[in-house]
């Protein structure tokens, strides 16, 4: 993640592009690629998106899809100085607590 976050700040700054990278716009720019990747799977029943990777074009698309998501969370992350694998090292933590294995094992109900 270190180098990941450090080869896209490096990319900002050669462009000087981190005068638009405030979290508001990257939060926005986030938004937007997550709806990209949404719209890869719109229309597929269960089984073709578990599929998708299979197809060589539209996987293609889905991959550059969660690249764009990725860049833009390791952005906005590194912008407001979040640890990115720590924050969800810690969001796992306090899941495991709200659902208990042996309370929510095989239920999707939200709680």
């Amino acid at each position: 993640m270190n180098d990941l976050t450090a080869q896209l700040r490096a990319f900002a700054e050669d462009r000087d592009w981190q005068q638009f990278h405030t979290p508001k716009n990257l939060a926005m720019a986030l938004a937007g690629e997550v709806g990209e990747l949404l719209a890869e799977l719109q229309w597929l029943t269960p089984e073709q998106a578990a599929a998708v990777m299979d197809d060589p074009e539209a996987g293609a698309r889905v991959r550059a899809e969660v690249g764009d998501v990725m860049i833009y969370l390791t952005r906005l992350a590194d912008v407001l100085g979040i640890d990115l694998e720590a924050a969800a090292v810690t969001k796992l933590a306090e899941v495991a607590v709200r659902y208990p294995v042996q309370q929510v094992k095989g239920s999707a109900t939200k709680r």
